[in-house]
């Protein structure tokens, strides 16, 4: 079913027993099939919010939405110190709804999840998951989409403009000195402000927590990885993939249940994720971060 195959025609994908085993046989029928895959659903879907999250050491988590239908599902993965990438929790309702997005994150608190120590949140630009980062962790340590920000600034322009602009912002995230890339970004903001003031507005909008990484001295080969919601986009993806045949979805517990079972389908496909080695320097740098100096003491 996950690969696409309907009720229908799941007979076609078995291996052949022979016409006479075909016609006594009765656990192919479309009733059947459907019955057994909601109970695996339903199991995928309990396991993973079951999951006991007490030996996981999490450097970095992502948290993000999914659009199924007239449902919106909100999804979180981890990073563990290994490279390790761990499809966490979800939850029916928007990204936008703080309340949702707590109440998920306090899933993983109860599940036995160290909130304790620094760890680096990967979020999109949406406050409600910001909030709730905030009331659920101790030390959390932001870090905006550079995508999703670049985007953001770009689809205020015209498209003659906007190509140049994404290009000066590129290379501002590529600087290996946050207090550069910040003053680049500033200048650029600028000079947008009186022709495109949405743009400049965007743009300026938590630029300091896109640059996190930078300051944080990440290595560009793990840069890659945590400048981006890319990797909790590409397991909704392969979510989106796996239910490409459903055409009808009768209600929100059938969301929870395929989303569930694209998560798991995605992890079997996770590699680590890469410069995973930088990982200990990170933990290292977060704990830098937020443990006060001896001026800040007094």
């Amino acid at each position: 079913m996950l690969a696409k195959l309907s009720t229908r025609r799941y007979h076609h994908g078995l291996e052949p027993v022979g016409s006479r085993a075909e016609q006594a046989s009765s656990g192919t029928s479309r009733s059947a099939v459907s019955r057994r895959f909601v109970a695996a659903t339903e199991r995928a879907l309990a396991e993973l919010l079951a999951a006991d999250l007490s030996g996981l050491d999490l450097v970095a988590l992502l948290v993000d939405g999914i659009r199924v239908a007239e449902h919106t599902c909100v999804v979180a993965l981890g990073i563990t110190i290994d490279g390790t990438k761990v499809p966490l929790a979800l939850a029916e309702g928007a990204t936008e709804n703080a309340t949702v997005v707590r109440d998920l994150l306090a899933g993983l608190r109860d599940r036995g999840l160290d909130v304790t120590r620094p760890i680096l949140a990967v979020l999109d630009g949406a406050k409600a998951l910001r909030r709730a980062v905030d009331d659920v962790f101790d030390h959390p340590v932001i870090q905006r989409c550079q995508l999703h920000k670049l985007r953001n600034v770009t689809d205020r322009l015209p498209d003659a403009l906007a190509s140049t602009v994404a290009k000066r912002i590129r290379r501002a995230y590529h600087h290996p000195d946050a207090l550069v890339a910040e003053a680049e970004l500033e200048a650029l903001a600028r000079e947008l402000h009186r022709s495109h003031p949405g743009a400049a507005a965007s743009l300026r909008e938590g630029l300091a927590e896109t640059l996190t990484i930078t300051r944080l001295g990440v290595p560009p080969t793990l840069a890659r990885t945590l400048r981006s919601t890319n990797s909790i986009e590409s397991m909704i993806a392969i979510c989106r993939d796996h239910a490409a045949n459903v055409k009808r979805w009768q209600d929100g517990q059938m969301v929870l249940r395929w989303v569930a079972a694209g998560m798991g389908e995605a992890a079997t496909q996770f590699r680590r994720v890469n410069g995973y080695l930088h990982l200990p320097a990170l933990r290292a740098a977060l704990d830098a971060a937020v443990t006060p100096t001896k001026e800040d003491a007094a």
